[in-house]
């Protein structure tokens, strides 16, 4: 048995360590007035051309611009976050596959960061400012506590306490040593403020991300579950069909040679008529044997790809049908199988059940939101009604479709017609 070793967790920095990378908290709200500035000018573009959107053209050349800066200041602050105070905001994913006036004007992430940079525009100005005051107030006093001996007396007071006393600059240094010695504290607790509004407007959302992945990890062990599942029945059903058709056809075949044998010096006739029959149950096996081996993996689908093997089962079919295969060419192993075998087997039903006079098999290449997909739609106009909850043909099609993250869908209403999509993520092909 294999023992893996996890990494243990980070430790937590002491706090001497963080209160020196503290200093790097307070630079970082030192640069926030400049990043408001820019903030500004975000939102005076976006609130001017969604004012202005009754004239669309004034409306567009004012919201589009303010929606890309927003979107670059966004990731501007996401650097600007982890490389100066270490809290990493992962950049928020992006729906593909949108028409283009879409993702020029309603992108979620645009308008998201757009909010950010109104908030950032007060929130990071009042921090910016508190911080330069209080680093400036601290080194103030640490300065005028050393140099107010020279001042004549009387000549500097804070909260009625002369400056040039020797109890006022010790009090006044100790002030300022206390305040510049809890600056990197406060710019850690501002700094939280950002990451934690940064999280919320600009990235990604860890209590979002966990229950993503969560679902994710549910989905995975339905999946291989369903997997296992159809992969034993697959089995099952290889062995059953063995069983009944080529394994009957043999042993006829065998007992046909045997008696032929026994017979073949005293009666001829009757040798060659089981010889005869011997030989058309040696074809009928053949036959049989070749349509269990088509059902595992057909050697056109191997050899020659989706579109010929699709061409062929179609051109087997005893119901018409017309096959329409666009901007796909070889596909990894296991998507060009599942796909196969989806056709097939609705092919099957429609065949068995449908009524049908015509079929169309559509295989096409489609945007998704996590990349490129194979969509296989096969369509007649038949009685329609089929359920899958009633039959374990759709079922086992569902089972393998789930097992590689695909999407199959059924629409069969009674009195036609059917339609059934099977959506597969396309996935890079891998050498044979």
């Amino acid at each position: 048995m294999t023992t893996v070793t996890l990494p243990a967790p980070a430790a937590r920095p002491g706090f001497g360590r963080r209160w020196a990378q503290g200093w790097w908290h307070l630079v970082y709200l030192g640069l926030s007035p400049l990043m408001s500035m820019a903030s500004l000018t975000v939102v005076v573009l976006v609130l001017t051309g969604v004012a202005s959107a009754p004239g669309f053209l004034l409306g567009v050349v004012l919201l589009v611009p303010g929606l890309y800066l927003a979107d670059w200041l966004a990731s501007v602050e996401r650097s600007r976050l982890a490389s100066l105070t270490g809290r990493e905001v992962l950049a928020p994913e992006r729906q593909q596959g949108l028409p283009w006036w879409r993702t020029v004007f309603l992108d979620v992430v645009r308008w998201r960061a757009a909010g950010y940079s109104a908030l950032q525009m007060f929130w990071g100005l009042f921090s910016g400012i508190l911080a330069v005051t209080l680093a400036a107030a601290a080194l103030s006093m640490m300065v005028v506590s050393v140099t107010a001996g020279a001042l004549p007396d009387n000549g500097v007071q804070i909260l009625g306490m002369p400056v040039s006393s020797f109890t006022g600059r010790a009090t006044l240094g100790m002030v300022g040593t206390l305040l510049g010695f809890a600056l990197p504290l406060i710019a850690r607790a501002l700094t939280a403020v950002d990451g934690n509004l940064a999280r919320w407007l600009i990235g990604v959302d860890q209590e979002h991300q966990i229950a993503r992945l969560s679902e994710r990890v549910t989905t995975l062990t339905g999946s291989r579950e369903a997997a296992v599942d159809s992969v034993e029945a697959e089995r099952r059903r290889i062995e059953r069909d063995l069983h009944d058709g080529p394994q009957q056809r043999l042993v006829a075949l065998a007992m046909d040679l045997g008696m032929a044998r026994t017979a073949l010096d005293r009666d001829p006739e009757a040798a060659r008529r089981l010889l005869d029959s011997a030989h058309s149950s040696a074809k009928e096996a053949i036959t049989e044997m070749r349509q269990v081996a088509r059902g595992i993996t057909p050697p056109i689908l191997t050899d020659r790809g989706l579109d010929a093997a699709l061409s062929a089962l179609a051109g087997r079919s005893p119901v018409p049908v017309r096959v329409e295969v666009r901007g796909i060419d070889r596909l990894d192993p296991t998507t060009e199988a599942i796909a196969y075998f989806c056709v097939s087997e609705a092919l099957t039903n429609i065949a068995k059940h449908a009524q049908a006079s015509s079929a169309v098999v559509d295989v096409s290449r489609q945007p998704g939101a996590t990349g490129e997909r194979v969509l296989i739609t096969v369509s007649d106009n038949g009685i329609g009604g089929a359920d899958p909850l009633q039959g374990t043909g759709l079922t086992g099609l569902r089972q393998r479709v789930a097992a590689v993250d695909g999407d199959l869908m059924i629409s069969s209403p009674h009195g036609g017609p059917t339609t059934l999509t099977v959506s597969l993520p396309l996935r890079d092909r891998r050498p044979a």
